[in-house]
C-alpha cells in the first residue's frame, strides 16, 4: 500500500459504474469463502465432507483473489484522506479478531481444529486487511 503524504492529492479518474456492484460483490463471496475455514475447523472429520468441497473451496477462493486485484486496480491511489481515517476505525474494530481467536484458542482449543481453520482464516483476514482501503474507496458514495 502506498502511503499518501499529507497535502499530496489522490489520483483523479473516475471508477466504472460497475466498480461498486463489483465490490460488493467481491464482499459477498469474502462471506461466503470465510465459511469453508471454519466449517473445517469446527469439523471433527473432514473426509466426510463431499469430494467437491475442497475444490469449490480453492476454487472461490481464486476467484475472490482475482475480484481482490481488480479491486486494487481500480482503486489504488485513489484512497482519500477520509476514507484512510475510515480505514483506521475498521483495523481498530477489526484488530479484536485476534483477541477473539486467541480466546476461542484458549477457551475451545480442543474443540476446534486449528489446522484445518486457522490458514485459510488468516489469509482472508490479511486479504481483508489489505484490500480495505481501495474496497472503501469503491464503494463510499462521496458527497460533494
Amino acid at each position: 500500500m502506498t502511503i499518501r503524504q499529507p497535502g499530496q492529492k489522490t489520483k483523479t479518474g473516475a471508477i466504472p459504474k460497475w466498480g461498486r456492484p463489483f465490490a460488493l460483490a467481491t464482499a459477498l463471496l469474502f462471506l461466503i469463502s470465510a465459511l469453508f475455514p471454519v466449517a473445517a475447523a469446527l469439523s471433527r472429520d473432514t473426509s466426510s465432507f463431499p469430494t467437491w468441497w475442497g475444490a469449490l473451496d480453492v476454487g472461490l477462493a481464486f476467484v475472490l483473489a482475482i475480484m481482490t486485484f481488480v479491486i486494487y486496480g481500480l482503486a489504488h491511489g485513489k484512497v482519500s484522506h477520509p476514507i484512510e481515517e475510515t480505514t483506521y476505525h475498521a483495523y481498530r474494530i477489526l484488530i479484536h479478531g485476534i483477541f477473539v481467536l486467541v480466546a476461542a484458542f484458549l477457551l475451545l482449543g480442543d474443540r476446534i481444529h486449528w489446522i484445518n481453520g486457522l490458514p485459510g482464516i488468516g489469509w482472508r483476514a490479511w486479504l481483508l486487511f489489505y484490500i480495505l482501503p481501495e474496497w472503501l474507496a469503491i464503494t463510499r458514495k462521496e458527497t460533494g
